[in-house]
């Protein structure tokens, strides 16, 4: 259905436009053209009038979709050359797999599914290629040959979606704490231990706490590629999103609170704490935080997404597409791994040797 895309088109040659990373602009590759992201408003002035899509099946005998095939899948046809664009229910941008065009899917932004905020992509795919190199250096027990077999199967810059939390939080947390005192004489060594109940009350704000709400992308990842800097943000233009893929969220406002609440209560954990100073031993005895004005809003961040594969199993990496930072698990060596360990036990048994005949000699 021609009318729930969005593609954005060059007004001097009519080519596709994307949105350029490094000049934080709209820019045409045929005729480099650019354009300001703000003179395109006009384009999402349809997003107030749009609907959800609506798909109707044209079902033959002998073809029908089995029960339960179709139910996260949506077919639409490109506006650019007629072919149809298949993808789940959670695309909101993406590309026309035969003429290659952006495309975004605007019934996904509608309503209460329209975005509040937007960090652009600073840096572009060569900068992701280039920090996946780097990220293979200096690895002692990475095997060579993955250094030189592996290639990145699959690049892609993707805006995650993400539910951003804000709240205060009153904290009242209790302490069993102990001072010990030690000294001795010519016939005894005399321990003196004071017991405490210390507590701790008090107030903090959170602002604009991450919450990956994609269930396609695992928490470990996204939160490792943290922080991303708000101050950046931008108020969502569909024009950002044109060139790159998205998503839109599939985890609810609701579901999402559990984990909010998680990294609200050990943030506050970890500040009251470190306020009890001067014990020898602190052990908690009792939490008790309760939330005030917590709001969300609902923002799309920019992530690289790089897999490769070696010895059959894939392998994740990931780019945080505003600040470069870049993590991904890699393959060990067993065998290097061996020998660095057991050039470790020969040290330290070396050491050992040393001492004990210095203590034979004394």
């Amino acid at each position: 259905m021609p009318e729930n895309l969005l593609e954005y088109k060059c007004p001097c040659c009519g080519g596709k436009i994307e949105f350029n990373s490094a000049l934080q602009k709209m820019k045409c590759p045929f005729c480099d053209t650019e354009f300001d992201v703000d003179t395109l408003k006009n384009y999402d002035t349809v997003l107030n009038d749009s609907t959800p899509t609506q798909m109707d099946w044209d079902r033959t005998q002998n073809q029908e979709w089995r029960q339960g095939e179709t139910e996260n899948m949506l077919v639409y046809s490109c506006n650019s050359c007629g072919g149809e664009i298949i993808c789940d229910k959670t695309t909101a941008a993406t590309h026309c797999p035969f003429c290659g065009n952006p495309v975004i899917i605007m019934g996904q932004f509608t309503g209460e599914l329209r975005p509040d905020l937007v960090i652009p992509f600073k840096l572009d795919k060569e900068a992701a290629v280039a920090a996946f190199k780097n990220h293979l250096k200096g690895k002692t027990l990475l095997p060579k040959a993955f250094k030189t077999d592996s290639h990145i199967e699959e690049i892609k810059g993707v805006y995650v979606p993400f539910w951003l939390f804000n709240s205060r939080a009153n904290g009242h947390i209790k302490y069993r704490a102990t001072k010990v005192r030690t000294w001795s004489d010519r016939d005894y060594i005399y321990t003196d231990t004071s017991y405490f109940s210390v507590v701790r009350k008090g107030t903090l704000d959170f602002e604009n706490i991450p919450v990956d709400s994609s269930s396609k992308i695992d928490n470990d990842i996204t939160e490792s590629l943290e922080p991303f800097d708000l101050s950046q943000a931008v108020d969502f233009q569909t024009a950002y999103l044109s060139g790159y893929l998205a998503d839109k969220y599939d985890v609810s406002e609701d579901k999402s609170v559990e984990r909010a609440n998680q990294r609200v209560s050990k943030s506050t954990e970890k500040e009251f704490s470190a306020t009890v100073t001067g014990y020898t031993t602190v052990h908690t005895e009792n939490v008790n935080i309760q939330l005030d004005n917590a709001k969300a809003k609902y923002a799309l961040f920019p992530v690289w997404l790089m897999t490769t594969k070696w010895n059959g199993k894939n392998y994740i990496f990931a780019m945080n597409g505003q600040t470069g930072k870049f993590v991904g698990n890699l393959p060990m060596d067993g065998g290097a791994f061996c020998k660095w360990l057991f050039g470790i036990a020969g040290v330290v048994a070396a050491v050992a040797l040393m001492i004990m005949r210095l203590m034979w000699l004394a």
